[in-house]
């Protein structure tokens, strides 16, 4: 018989599974997700992407701003699902709402654990330098993603991948590899494994903070960071008191200049010297202003100094 599931999810990442639940045998009860919030340039509330799903598909949408209370608990009880699946929820489910359905809840996390455990999984890997990821399907319990995993499936990471397309693969791979599992827990053929106590990692939540590039570091962990802050926080460059935001770049050969010296300047990109190699530069931001290509933002900003020879500020 077909499970009755309740759905706990937010961003992005977490529609593909609930449409792809949504359109299998599969009884989807009900969604979780988080309030309505403010966000953008405006601070608009909007509502997140799993809820205007949600909304789309029709589905009966709860939005607890805690579930530690006992309202929030019984809410979902009233339901008496077979499985609760949790996807980038952002709320942590206390002991009341874990022994709630009958198989447990599971938890699609995209690593392959135990290695990056915790909130920022995709955009630690590329910074790290990991050469593959992937998705795994766990049954959760209280720590912090060390239920045993039912599934995984490993993924390698493109060469010039962003955090927000490497998600974007992960999510589709994940929802597939959720379907295997809910059928095989129907079949009663599921098994869970242990995670191993070795190779153990945290991904620590991103911080604003870690956008700022340092020069001193190579180009290659410049381009990596890059990367990994596509769609948040973006990575920045301090220029005359303002902050870039580097959209796209890409590591290149350096002449072997103080790190922060601006190198060259081309139609192709803006090539600044770092602690080993150069980092190309080839989409930008200034603040208040659209992303445009390194060459735009050159002609635009060279009359106040942006040339080769200058330095970004902060540069040691």
């Amino acid at each position: 018989m077909p499970l009755s599931v309740v759905y706990a999810g937010t961003p992005r990442f977490a529609v593909p599974a609930l449409e792809a639940l949504r359109h299998s045998p599969h009884r989807l009860l009900a969604v979780l997700t988080q309030p309505d919030r403010p966000a953008g340039r405006g601070q608009a509330v909007q509502m997140s992407a799993v809820k205007a799903t949600a909304t789309a598909l029709g589905l009966t949408v709860l939005q607890p701003p805690t579930l530690k209370e006992r309202a929030a608990v019984d809410a979902i009880a009233a339901f008496r699902p077979d499985v609760i699946v949790v996807i980038a929820y952002g709320l942590i489910l206390p002991p009341a709402v874990l022994a709630l359905p009958r198989l447990g809840c599971l938890n699609v996390h995209a690593s392959l654990l135990p290695r990056w455990r915790g909130a920022a999984p995709v955009q630690r890997a590329l910074l790290a330098g990991d050469a593959a990821t992937g998705v795994a399907v766990m049954r959760m319990e209280a720590g912090l993603d060390t239920g045993p995993v039912y599934a995984s499936e490993r993924v390698s990471i493109g060469a010039r991948e962003t955090a927000d397309e490497l998600a974007e693969r992960l999510a589709a791979r994940g929802a597939r590899l959720l379907l295997a599992t809910l059928d095989e827990l129907e079949a009663g053929s599921a098994v869970a494994a242990p995670q191993s106590a070795e190779g153990i990692t945290y991904a620590q939540k991103l911080r604003k903070g870690e956008a700022p590039l340092d020069w001193r570091k190579s180009a290659a962990e410049l381009d990596r960071q890059v990367r990994a802050f596509i769609p948040w926080p973006v990575a920045t460059a301090a220029w005359r008191g303002a902050a870039l935001r580097i959209h796209a770049a890409e590591p290149v050969g350096g002449e072997g200049l103080a790190p922060g010296t601006i190198e060259a300047i081309h139609a192709g990109g803006i090539e600044v010297a770092t602690g080993a190699g150069a980092l190309k530069l080839t989409r930008l931001q200034a603040p208040g202003r659209g992303v445009v290509s390194a060459g735009e933002f050159a002609n635009a900003a060279g009359r106040d100094g942006f040339n080769a020879g200058a330095r970004f500020d902060g540069a040691a």
